[in-house]
């Protein structure tokens, strides 16, 4: 049996719930480097209550958020195609990251270990480091 389809929603419906979230949130759209700024802060708040749970009820507002700064991110600094340890590499110079500063992602030394070439960036890695930095995984394979 097809499910019925939700009636189209009424724009002051829309209103009534986009000014409260506004609100909450604080940043709905990524258009200055103000708004960047907030989202990102509100990105990493979220990424920490949310943790990997995609079936969080704030997965989609983080997903949201996300989408705002990937599209910022690409017409304000583009990340150019590279050896998966230099897109790393240049992710960390444009966030002012040291190693340590992804233990969320993966142990000091492996971070080394990949930026030296010495080792690969793992699906399980890759993942994490695109959820840390708003970008597709496929930026690391």
């Amino acid at each position: 049996m097809a499910h019925a389809r939700r009636p189209a929603t009424r724009p002051q419906a829309i209103l009534r719930a986009w000014l409260p979230f506004k609100e909450a949130v604080g940043v709905t759209s990524v258009r200055t480097e103000e708004d960047y700024v907030e989202a990102r802060a509100t990105i990493e708040v979220l990424l920490d209550e949310i943790g990997d749970d995609e079936s969080h009820p704030l997965a989609d507002v983080l997903d949201y958020l996300a989408d705002r700064v990937a599209a910022y991110e690409a017409e304000h600094a583009p990340i150019p195609e590279a050896e998966p340890k230099e897109v790393l590499r240049i992710l960390m110079s444009q966030h002012g990251l040291k190693q340590g500063d992804l233990a969320d992602c993966a142990p000091q030394g492996r971070i080394s270990d990949i930026l030296n070439g010495r080792r690969g960036i793992s699906k399980e890695i890759a993942k994490r480091l695109a959820r840390r930095f708003n970008v597709s995984a496929a930026v690391f394979f």
